[in-house]
């Protein structure tokens, strides 16, 4: 069954699939995620898109490692 990007509950559990989309909900659960800095980028968005399995919590925890460059990232793990 494929994941309703616009209208789904996401979580960190919930896996990327072959329908993935940038829409509001997800922006809405990156932004509650890692904070108010948060922005979808091109070369994050090529990342997310690049065929390798990965739920939305390690997209979450690869925008926040890509932008705490001092490495002291604090995870939000919930």
């Amino acid at each position: 069954m494929d994941f309703d990007w616009h209208g789904g509950v996401i979580t960190r559990q919930t896996s990327i699939d072959a329908r993935y989309k940038n829409t509001q909900n997800v922006r809405r659960f990156l932004l509650d995620q890692c904070g108010p800095e948060f922005k979808l980028d091109r070369d994050f968005m090529a990342w997310i898109d690049d065929g390798v399995a990965k739920t939305m919590g390690e997209v979450a925890d690869e925008w926040t490692r890509r932008h705490n460059p001092a490495g002291d990232a604090q995870i939000n793990k919930y």
